[in-house]
């Protein structure tokens, strides 16, 4: 599969926030979010072999596959089960358009999935057939760029009930307070939280 970079680094983002963890970005998505952060992910990157993904990695103890979309590699669970079997944590994370049955069941797996809203353009291209998939372990992520997409992800919630923890981040991860006053309002069961690696490196790729 093609690798956009990888890097080591603290987590930003979900209920591993803070944790130190080995990045591996793979190139290549199907989707095109508006405000889509990683847009130099789309193309290029270097191919490699499962086994030289497995080298990057080192003696890391927790990994985070993300991209792009990952799960457009079919390679992609074979991976998985191999660094399951090096008794790593692994958090992958996934778009919300494609089934997640393909990854690994382990509890060494954190699936983070998102579901698009509004302001992304993409909100028709979600699979909600995936949401019962997780599990409580898991997390479903909500990126809300207005009011709307706020309103928009609060009738998500109510309509596909949820074990997995539920996470609401502002676009550009930064301005908690509209989205924190906005959940607080609305009674919303979710968390709030920022990105942790832009208020340390602000838009600094990797370090």
């Amino acid at each position: 599969m093609k690798i956009c970079e990888h890097f080591k680094s603290l987590q930003g983002e979900g209920i591993m926030m803070g944790v130190p963890t080995c990045f591996i970005r793979t190139v290549g998505c199907n989707l095109s979010c508006e405000w889509c952060d990683t847009k130099y992910s789309y193309e290029g990157g270097e191919e490699m072999s499962i086994d030289m993904i497995v080298s990057l990695i080192g003696d890391a103890k927790n990994i985070c596959i993300t991209g792009g979309e990952p799960l457009l590699n079919p390679e992609m669970p074979e991976l998985l089960k191999i660094l399951i079997e090096k008794n790593t944590y692994i958090v992958v994370e996934t778009n919300g358009s494609i089934d997640i049955s393909v990854i690994p069941v382990s509890e060494r797996i954190i699936v983070s999935m998102d579901i698009k809203c509004p302001s992304s353009g993409m909100m028709d291209k979600m699979m909600f057939a995936n949401i019962p998939l997780l599990k409580e372990k898991d997390q479903l992520k909500f990126i809300i760029g207005d009011m709307g997409d706020l309103e928009y992800a609060s009738r998500i919630v109510d309509l596909y009930p949820t074990k997995a923890n539920i996470i609401f981040t502002p676009v550009g991860g930064m301005n908690l307070k509209p989205l924190a006053e906005g959940v607080l309002r609305r009674n919303i069961n979710a968390r709030v939280l920022p990105q942790l690696h832009k208020i340390i490196w602000g838009n600094q790729r990797a370090v």
